[in-house]
Order: structure tokens, then C-alpha cells, then sequence
């Protein structure tokens, strides 16, 4: 099912995970994807991971750096020959009681999770074709359920939430659609990181809140990218689309 035959898709976050997990599917649909990371290596893994019939091309770059995000769309816009879908992938999560939150806690996390998307929304948008160019932006289950330790993940998440709901309005007289993922538990190198909960944590709450389906594999997570960015949803925008396993029930 090539879906994506003849599509340009601009990705960041390729280099582990759920961007990874982007990138082999839409390459085979048959995508040509540009893949952005901050990770050399990571990305080459992605390329080398990817089969056809589509393509995958990398270039490596800080998500919050202004200068870097503007050379990597025009790098994708040439390499391509245009971009028709952007999906912002990229992303760092951290927990952090309270007590111990820092203000560079927060700089970090709005400035990946929320400015960098921000900042390829804004370059992508100089060459998305109007009515038929997608965004899709990932966000989190965080960003609309209480976690403990996660206020300034969620925050940036909810951040990312309302900026593509906002996004969506104000692109929709170019019929330029905008959906952002809202992944719950998803087993990738992110959330398996040493120090992901630090020791002495309380961690019973997450039971109530656990999904029956346990985490979700990256690749669920880029099965619902494909379908966002694809003609199937051609009527969906501004609405988050929340990929969880029913843990918001």
C-alpha cells in the first residue's frame, strides 16, 4: 500500500524510536523522507534500516538552533524538490519532582519540545502546498492527563498540543492540514534511558493510568503518523489524535 509514492516528507527526530519507526514506514510507502537529527550515527542506522521503494536522505541538526533548522528545510526543500508533509518527531523527556525542577529543566524541554517544532512549522510552511500539505506534530498523552514528575514535560507537551491546534485554524483557509499525535507509554530508547525515574520515586500512580495494552511499540506510534499524514485523513485537522492504548479512559 504505497500511500506515499512521490511524497516529500521532511522528519525530524529520525534517529531512534518513534522517528526511526516514521521513517521505515513512510520509505515504505514508497515516501522520499528527509531526515533530521541531532544524532550522526543514529541517522545512519535510520538509512541504513530503511528499504524501498521510497528514499531516505539525513542531515544532522540541533532542532533549537534557528540558523541550523533554516539550512535543513531549505537543505530538504532542494534535496526533494519541495516538501509535502513536515512531522516534528524530535523531542526530550525528563521527570523531575518539583522540588528538584530547574530552570534549565524548563529551557530544555520547551526549547526541543515546543520551539523546535515551532521553528520547522515556520520554515516548512514557505514551501507546503496549499491543500494538499500536512503537518503532523507529536505531542503527549501528558499534555491533557496528570502525570507525577512530569510537570515540565508536560507543560512543553501541552505547549506543543495548543500551538498545532492554533496552527490548524490559522492554516485553514490554505486547506493545509495539521494533526497533532498524542502517543501514551511507548517503549523506546527515550524511556528505557538509565535515570528516566530517578531512585525513591513513588511510581503507584502510573498503575491507575496504565494501559490494559501495555506500552506501545515506536511502530504503532508511526503506523497513526502514516495515517495522519495521508490522503485517509484528508478530513482530519485540528484535532489530537491520541495513540494510547485507552489510557485516557
Amino acid at each position: 500500500m504505497n500511500r506515499f509514492d512521490g511524497v516529500k516528507v521532511l522528519l525530524t527526530g529520525a534517529a531512534s524510536g518513534i522517528g526511526r519507526a516514521t521513517a521505515i514506514r513512510l520509505a515504505a510507502e514508497g515516501a522520499a523522507v528527509y531526515a533530521v537529527d541531532v544524532s550522526e550515527p543514529g541517522l545512519a542506522e535510520t538509512a541504513a534500516a530503511a528499504g524501498g521503494p521510497g528514499t531516505v536522505a539525513t542531515r544532522v541538526a540541533d532542532v533549537t538552533d534557528e540558523a541550523a533548522v533554516v539550512a535543513a528545510v531549505a537543505g530538504a526543500a532542494e534535496t526533494l524538490g519541495g516538501i509535502d508533509v513536515l512531522v516534528n518527531v524530535a523531542g526530550v523527556h525528563k521527570t523531575t519532582p518539583i522540588e528538584t525542577l530547574t530552570v534549565d529543566d524548563l529551557h530544555r524541554m520547551f526549547s526541543v519540545n515546543l520551539v523546535g517544532t515551532a521553528l520547522f512549522c515556520r520554515e516548512a510552511l514557505k514551501h507546503l502546498p496549499d491543500r494538499t500539505g500536512v503537518i503532523v506534530n507529536t505531542a503527549s498523552l501528558a499534555a491533557t492527563q496528570g502525570n507525577p514528575f512530569m510537570t515540565a514535560y508536560a507543560a512543553s507537551k501541552g505547549a506543543v498540543l495548543a500551538f498545532s491546534l492554533s496552527l490548524a485554524a490559522e492554516l485553514a483557509a490554505r486547506r493545509i492540514r495539521v494533526v497533532p499525535i498524542s502517543p501514551g507509554a511507548v517503549d523506546t530508547p527515550l524511556t528505557r534511558a538509565p535515570g528516566m525515574f530517578p531512585d525513591g520515586l513513588d511510581l503507584t500512580y502510573f498503575s491507575k493510568i496504565r494501559s490494559y495494552y501495555g506500552a506501545a511499540e515506536p511502530e504503532h506510534i508511526a503506523a497513526a503518523i502514516a495515517f495522519a499524514a495521508s490522503s485517509d485523513a484528508a478530513y482530519f485537522t485540528g484535532a489530537d489524535l491520541r495513540v494510547d492504548g485507552g489510557a485516557h479512559t
